[in-house]
């Protein structure tokens, strides 16, 4: 547990980050929670917005990915490999090809172009194998970038430490609390980041991701040596 908490801090920022520079970057494209570019198509729709092809895609991408990203962690079970090191090795890549993209073609006017296009559905796919790293390897650890249940869940927490709770449960509540708010803060933080990095880094702010992705990869490795029998 304790080795997985800052592993799943980094993946929060990470969220966050990527969520944000898509959306400004992208004309709105949402790719960490994928369900919100319903609201930004329907708005395109009406009102004749960009993007409307990438919003599409989008769902059917990041599902594709989450089925094959679950598939090859059977292959890798089947065959003695590391499954975690593996997804997060392949979310780093995915988050340097999108920065070469980025950097390449952006930054991106209007219109759907297919290098836009492009590097949204990249950016997807690798936010897609970190949803289902998450709900498959970090599951006690509070979501990485769906913050409005674990935002629902700090209010409630915090209302039943005001009325009170039973004494066997305080700990509980308490622990729930601190892994969430720091959740929550974490995605914030990256959020804050990469509105900043766009405003004055334009295109650059996308050499950022692999650079976390990368934090996450070593995060991942140090808790594996240091958890090996010596």
């Amino acid at each position: 547990m304790a080795n997985q908490a800052p592993l799943s801090t980094i993946l929060s920022v990470n969220a966050g980050y990527v969520d944000t520079a898509g959306f400004m970057a992208l004309h709105g494209l949402f790719t960490a929670h994928v369900t919100g570019n319903f609201v930004t198509l329907g708005a395109a729709l009406v009102l004749g917005t960009s993007g409307i092809i990438a919003k599409l895609l989008a769902l059917p991408v990041f599902c594709v990915v989450i089925v094959l990203a679950r598939l090859l962690h059977f292959w890798l079970v089947g065959r003695g490999l590391p499954v975690v090191r593996t997804l997060l090795f392949l979310k780093f890549a995915l988050f340097v090809v999108a920065a070469v993209l980025a950097l390449r073609y952006g930054p991106f006017g209007p219109g759907d172009s297919w290098s836009s296009t492009l590097l949204g559905m990249t950016m997807v796919a690798a936010m897609a194998i970190q949803n289902a790293l998450h709900r498959v390897h970090l599951g006690s650890m509070p979501p990485s970038t769906l913050m409005t249940g674990t935002t629902t869940q700090i209010m409630l927490d915090i209302a039943d430490r005001l009325h009170g709770v039973a004494p066997e449960q305080k700990a509980a509540v308490d622990t729930r609390l601190k892994r969430m708010s720091v959740a929550v803060l974490a995605f914030a933080f990256g959020c804050a980041a990469a509105a900043l990095l766009y405003a004055y880094a334009g295109m650059w702010c996308f050499v950022a991701p692999p650079v976390v992705a990368l934090a996450a990869y070593l995060r991942h490795h140090d808790a594996d040596e240091a958890a090996a029998p010596k």
